[in-house]
């Protein structure tokens, strides 16, 4: 119950950082990504304003035990295969077809519900398909 109450929490307070910060608007996704123009910068600093949690955050994990949980799995290979450039690539692909990044999508549904709900819609029922064919490969190899 702690995990999911912290789990949330900080779900909210990223869905708000994203929020104050403009991120959930794609146009201002657009104006960082259009370095030849009308260069926007806020999305350089968000994502420099990341670095200072997440490096307090190994410094808490290289000491021992998360705050919330007995153990942190990291990713046991660093392998790059198909599966992983497929799923980069069909992200890539949705994000630049919908102008919508999935977390700000979801923490626009409390700003701009009725604009992000059909890109939340889609998301999960993307999700959704994925669960389903490779629920049914790994049924079909068990």
């Amino acid at each position: 119950m702690k995990q999911n109450i912290l789990a949330l929490l900080s779900g909210v307070l990223f869905g708000t950082g994203l929020a104050i910060s403009g991120m959930i608007d794609p146009a201002r996704v657009r104006a960082f990504l259009d370095v030849t123009g009308n260069w926007d910068p806020t999305l350089a600093f968000v994502m420099g304003g990341a670095l200072l949690p997440m490096a307090i955050a190994w410094q808490v994990l290289k000491r021992g035990k998360p705050l919330a949980s007995n153990s942190c799995p990291l990713p046991s290979t660093s392998q790059i295969d198909w599966r992983l450039i497929s799923g980069a690539a069909i992200f890539g692909i949705g994000w630049g077809l919908a102008g919508i990044c999935p977390g700000p999508g979801i923490a626009a549904l409390a700003v701009k519900p009725m604009s992000a709900l059909l890109f939340v819609l889609a998301m999960a029922a993307g999700m959704g398909l994925h669960n389903i064919i490779f629920s049914a490969r790994r049924l079909s190899r068990a």
